[in-house]
């Protein structure tokens, strides 16, 4: 015969969890714990299911994040396992989708570093922020970040001191653009124009992009292990950690 479980308080598990209490209790509220029965006093009374939970949402999150591991949980604890599953395939999905992406623009930035300005489909002169600013498709708003991060360096008019971008400029700013279209910080930026500039090399933006392609690998990693606990969790088969 199965010994009964021990009820577990909200400070119970959030004391073996690190976090707060209030958070336990919102954890709750969310959805994303089970929800609780409560004592003849009001006290809510959790179990190991709770505990579980918690631990399956701790290990969703690194790999989907906050938003992504919450809806997961809900669902489950709504009862729609399917909408469950589909939130992490809907997440593997744009993962992969962000690897091609990288891929392409890997690809298409080497073109780029690749070649001198004049050999690049850019338009030629002396061009205003305005005309590069419609050959890029940004905002005029964008170059002038870019120029006060120090990524790019347009010559001044004289007299107007309206700004001037050169075949090099325009070659900069597109870089720029793709790489920020990645999401990739102004500061990692910086070295692959300074590289290229300097010493014709892409070195640098070769290692931008395997740090990239890195995390990516991290993430699926990530994924993969959270996506475990998760049909732990669905199936009642308990991780070791959890034993």
């Amino acid at each position: 015969m199965s010994r009964p479980e021990t009820p577990l308080r909200p400070i119970d598990l959030a004391r073996s969890a690190g976090i707060s209490t209030q958070q336990i209790r919102n954890y709750v509220d969310a959805g994303i714990l089970p929800q609780a029965a409560r004592t003849p006093a009001g006290y809510r009374r959790l179990d190991t299911r709770h505990r579980r939970a918690l631990v399956t949402y701790d290990a969703l999150v690194p790999g989907y994040g906050q938003h992504t591991a919450r809806a997961v949980m809900q669902a489950v604890h709504a009862g729609d396992v399917p909408l469950a599953l589909s939130l992490v395939d809907a997440a593997h999905a744009a993962l992969h989708e962000q690897r091609l992406s990288l891929r392409a623009a890997g690809e298409a930035l080497e073109a780029v570093a690749g070649q001198t300005p004049e050999a690049l489909d850019v338009p030629r002169g002396a061009l205003r922020i305005g005309e590069v600013a419609a050959y890029l498709g940004v905002r005029t708003s964008a170059l002038r970040v870019w120029e006060s991060a120090g990524l790019l360096v347009p010559k001044r008019e004289r007299g107007t001191r309206y700004r001037t971008f050169g075949p090099a400029d325009v070659r900069d700013a597109r870089m720029i653009h793709m790489l920020r279209q990645d999401r990739y910080p102004l500061d990692r930026i910086r070295p692959v124009l300074e590289g290229l500039r300097r010493t014709g090399s892409s070195a640098a933006l070769r290692e931008v992009i395997a740090e990239r392609r890195e995390g990516l690998t991290r993430r699926t990693t990530a994924m993969l292990e959270g996506a475990g606990q998760l049909h732990g969790y669905l199936t009642g088969h308990r991780s070791a950690e959890e034993r």
